[in-house]
């Protein structure tokens, strides 16, 4: 099985939506709302998998904006922050070898991200907005036991 194959086939396993697929070009791209993650890049150069997530864009240099990513690289499990070859852009990135790569190697990585989401939010919307770019929490999700959906928004609130 190619890693490709492989990765995909622990996607589906993890029940993540594959948003794009391009076999050709060995990149694969998720979303899942629920924990955060939006058009998270994965992309198998053999021999290893590099995942990568947009979170904001950078308008003008700010040390103080640095040493604070870097600082919250500390606490991150899995992958790290990083700036776009270009310094324009901050992503989430890790990378993995792909011939040892297990399922629940994957789904760690993937899982530190949404933790990361979740539990520096507001240092990432502080952090975006200290470029003077427009960042909000647009959703969150809280466990409960049983069965129940509840949806607050603009329209109403709605139980499922």
């Amino acid at each position: 099985m190619t890693g490709y194959n492989k990765v995909k086939d622990f996607l589906l396993q993890l029940e993540y939506s594959i948003v794009v697929e391009n076999e050709e070009e060995q990149v694969l791209i998720i979303s899942d709302e629920a924990s955060g993650i939006n058009n998270l890049v994965l992309v198998c150069a053999d021999p290893i998998l590099i995942m990568e997530q947009h979170m904001f864009d950078i308008k003008t240099n700010n040390d103080e904006v640095y040493k604070v990513l870097l600082q919250k690289n500390r606490d991150i499990i899995h992958g790290a922050f990083a700036l776009t070859e270009e310094g324009d852009k901050v992503i989430f990135r890790d990378t993995l070898q792909l011939e040892n790569l297990d399922l629940n190697e994957l789904e760690g990585s993937i899982n530190s991200l949404s933790l990361l989401l979740s539990e520096f939010a507001q240092s990432i919307i502080e952090i975006s907005e200290s470029f003077n770019i427009e960042a909000k929490i647009v959703g969150r999700v809280e466990s409960f036991e049983g069965k129940k959906l509840t949806i607050n928004s603009e329209f109403g609130t709605f139980e499922y």
